[in-house]
């Protein structure tokens, strides 16, 4: 059964790394947005 607690674990990983990822983009994309509401242009890191 210690399988079972490993792809739980696996899938836990994958799903905090997705969270994480979708977070940045969302957190990116709202600075860029409040930027050009704000007049306001800075240069986006890669």
């Amino acid at each position: 059964m210690w399988y079972f607690a490993w792809m739980l674990g696996v899938g836990f990983a994958l799903l905090l790394a997705i969270m994480n990822a979708m977070w940045g983009e969302n957190e990116a994309a709202r600075a860029q947005q409040d930027d050009e509401e704000n007049g306001e242009f800075h240069e986006s890191l890669p």
